[in-house]
């Protein structure tokens, strides 16, 4: 099954969209248990501690985020589906500067 993968995960499997061989009939986890298998450097960029997906990562079968499918991870994959896997991505925190006011006069209208 093609799996495009975003940001930083792209670095891990090597390219956009990579081939994973998963069984007819299989679901998003077992897709997703194929991926790790495969790129066992993907295993904790995705999963936490309990092997669930961590809250930051998102699984999209055609456009649908995991959790939002009727069967979740259970959910029966098709040949045709377009799978995405995007890691969290944010930024911003080094880029920011502090700005410190200092008042040395105080006026008060009146």
């Amino acid at each position: 099954m093609k799996v495009n993968f975003y940001a930083t995960l792209r670095q891990i499997v090597g390219g956009k969209t990579i081939e994973i061989p998963v069984e007819d009939g299989a679901t998003v986890r077992q897709l997703l248990d194929g991926m790790i298998s495969c790129y066992p450097a993907l295993g904790p960029e995705l999963l936490n501690e309990e092997g669930l997906l961590h809250g930051h990562v998102h699984l999209f079968v055609n456009g649908r985020d995991t959790p939002f499918l009727k069967d979740g991870m259970d959910t029966v994959l098709n040949p045709d589906d377009t799978i995405s896997v995007f890691p969290a991505v944010g930024g911003g925190g080094d880029g920011l500067k502090r700005i410190t006011f200092k008042f040395t006069n105080f006026f008060v209208l009146g």
